[in-house]
């Protein structure tokens, strides 16, 4: 089970730098009234942040917010 997950993470770890060595090059992001040219890498880091930080606030809605813990 232990090599599973090694091969996994190199897996992953082989992926990420592959997408990082593809999109070097600048491109232009637009948002709302904002205009900026930005390295593909770091459109890409910001995008998934973004999608992390909505996924984890809707599920903290969803559930009611942090547990209490018992006691």
């Amino acid at each position: 089970m232990n090599r599973v997950k090694v091969v996994l993470l190199l897996l992953v770890i082989l992926l990420l730098l592959v997408a990082v060595a593809q999109n070097t090059a600048p491109v232009p992001a637009r948002f709302l009234w904002m205009t900026a040219e930005i390295s593909g890498v770091v459109l890409l880091f910001l995008t998934a942040a973004a999608g992390f930080a909505a996924g984890l606030l809707v599920a903290l809605i969803v559930r009611g917010g942090p547990k209490k813990p018992k006691g």
